[in-house]
């Protein structure tokens, strides 16, 4: 092993710098960010679904600006996003380096993915379930929660696993321009060092992240989906 991969030996599993370090900060990344940016995504993307028109609480300014915020943080690629809140990154964690100063735009970033899709999961749910459900009487809430999530359940864990999937890859930009994490590893310690062996052995390990990301998603998707019926 010392022969064919030599400087990812080197870097060994402790330390700053430690494979063990940079898997436990590319978790840490993955996991407060997709919680943050979750529940901020879900919100926007129910509002995007009841406030549109024809929906149960129309209301086409709430939707024009809900709409266009998604929108706005669709638009900016991570990197620029990074830069741009900077300053609110200072003032939330008191830096703007390091692992948990990229928490900050990882679930800015990831929010507004999560929100389009959340939005496009909700609107395949059978208009004339959430008829029925008004037509005896259910509220707003019930329609939301009962409705709406409950029916849409298996497709939200789908775009769930993609989101996650998408925030993997953020991860490793980030790591990329200091955060730590693999995406760190595989550059600061292999590409920009021409150390082939640890860029390899970093990628492989973001692509099993990926992997289990997308076995779980699966299983959890077809169990809830055979519940349904």
């Amino acid at each position: 092993m010392n022969n064919l991969i030599p400087n990812v030996i080197q870097l060994g599993w402790g330390g700053d710098n430690g494979w063990g370090t940079s898997i436990v900060q590319t978790i840490y990344m993955t996991f407060w960010p997709a919680i943050f940016g979750g529940i901020l995504g879900l919100i926007f993307g129910v509002a995007l679904v009841v406030t549109e028109p024809g929906g149960i609480l129309e209301n086409r300014i709430v939707f024009s600006i809900v709409d266009k915020v998604v929108s706005v943080f669709r638009a900016i690629p991570f990197i620029i996003l990074l830069a741009f809140i900077a300053p609110f990154t200072q003032l939330i964690v008191g830096t703007q380096i390091g692992t948990t100063a990229a928490l900050v735009p990882l679930s800015l970033g990831v929010f507004a993915f999560y929100a389009r899709q959340v939005q496009v999961a909700l609107e395949s749910v059978d208009h004339g379930k959430i008829e029925a459900a008004q037509a005896i009487g259910a509220t707003n809430w019930d329609i939301i929660t009962n409705v709406y999530l409950r029916e849409a359940r298996s497709e939200l864990v789908r775009v769930s696993t993609v989101t996650l999937i998408s925030l993997v890859s953020l991860t490793a930009m980030a790591g990329a321009i200091g955060a730590g994490g693999l995406g760190n590893t595989a550059i600061s310690y292999g590409y920009d060092r021409f150390n082939n062996d640890v860029t390899l052995v970093a990628t492989i390990l973001v692509l099993l992240f990926v992997l289990i990301i997308q076995v779980i998603g699966d299983f959890l998707a077809k169990k809830l989906n055979h519940q349904d019926r």
